[in-house]
């Protein structure tokens, strides 16, 4: 349920009411709007009559119920009205969200070396990329793949992340591992495959930074609603989803099928911010900057596009890579789109 207070409602009438529905055994939330004060009500409310609830206070305007399974990640939750995530990264606050420029997310599946992670995040800094993505500890289908080099590549994301001022996204596989992640990153990333760890959601939930869910590989746009209710009923309201693409039929052309149409979707069902990842979802790099560009127009409010800076030798998903030349190219070909849908801000400048 939300209850919707009228224009100008008084704070110490607005705590009064979440003082007494708490007695009532709910968890009011404030949400506050861009025009209005929203209170979601979280707990057993399918009993309660609205009227009811109207009589405690002349403040209250309207008191609605909340239909979709997921209550805080409804669009409803928030009375229409789109969530941000703001993160402060070394160069400055980025704000994730409907009403704000396109965040563009950059760098290689997983951190190989020093010199590697430090020259990508230098020239997708300057391309205008606002972080820097790579994996620390990487899920594998085969167990002898590259798993990535642990805690120590979590090192070299804290020095590319000083020497290029790029917010960082890596992602956590195990819930023992959190802490030290949670030093480093600026954003924790869950991947596909953890999408419906639910331990792990709780987990990530319970801190403090922002949470990037990847949709898993084949979820459905409910399972991946629910699976971001686990995170924000666990406290953390900063949730950002992204679709990387689900298995369909065909994998001999693209690794899987990037489905776009979540994004208009999404914008009706839920107020969290929306991410696209084109380099998994098609899994060729050629294919990358279309989709990239069909996601702009399409709405999207973050790209994460893998950039190495040599794709043939990458120990990781190097088809789907860009190199950095090719990166610099994209970036100025998305300008022209995210200029058309007022989405699209300035690269950075060229660093010393």
């Amino acid at each position: 349920m939300i209850i919707v207070m009228k224009s100008g409602s008084p704070e110490a009438e607005i705590n009064r009411i979440n003082k007494e529905l708490t007695t009532w055994g709910l968890t009011p939330e404030k949400i506050v709007g861009q025009h209005k004060v929203v209170i979601g009500l979280v707990g057993e409310t399918a009993n309660l009559d609205p009227l009811q609830i109207q009589e405690v206070s002349p403040w209250i305007e309207q008191v609605l119920r909340v239909e979709e399974p997921y209550k805080r990640a409804s669009r409803q939750y928030r009375h229409g009205e789109a969530s941000e995530v703001v993160v402060n990264t070394p160069s400055g606050v980025v704000v994730f969200g409907e009403h704000h420029p396109l965040v563009v997310v950059a760098g290689p599946c997983s951190v190989e070396n020093e010199e590697m992670i430090v020259e990508t995040a230098r020239r997708v800094k300057i391309a205008g990329a606002k972080f820097l993505r790579g994996g620390a500890y990487k899920p594998r289908s085969s167990p002898y793949a590259f798993q990535g080099h642990g805690e120590s590549a979590l090192d070299l994301l804290a020095k590319a992340r000083e020497i290029s001022g790029l917010g960082i996204i890596t992602e956590v596989m195990d819930a023992a591992d959190l802490d030290k992640i949670v030093e480093v990153a600026d954003v924790i990333q869950v991947g596909a495959r953890n999408m419906q760890n639910f331990s792990l959601l709780k987990k990530v939930g319970a801190q403090s930074k922002p949470v990037l869910l990847k949709r898993g590989m084949a979820a459905t746009i409910e399972d991946w609603l629910m699976a971001a209710e686990y995170i924000l009923a666990s406290g953390n309201p900063n949730v950002i989803l992204c679709e990387r693409g689900i298995r369909t039929f065909d994998r001999q052309y693209t690794r899987n099928t990037l489905d776009l149409s979540v994004v208009p979707v999404l914008r009706k069902l839920t107020h969290l911010p929306i991410m696209i990842d084109p380099s998994h979802g098609t899994g060729w790099s050629e294919f990358v900057p279309s989709m990239a560009m069909a996601a702009i127009a399409a709405g999207t409010d973050s790209l994460m596009i893998e950039v190495h800076p040599n794709p043939a030798k990458a120990l990781s998903d190097g088809p789907q890579s860009l190199t950095p030349d090719r990166f610099d190219h994209l970036m100025q070909e998305l300008a022209v789109i995210g200029k058309v849908v007022g989405r699209w801000q300035q690269p950075a400048v060229a660093l010393a």
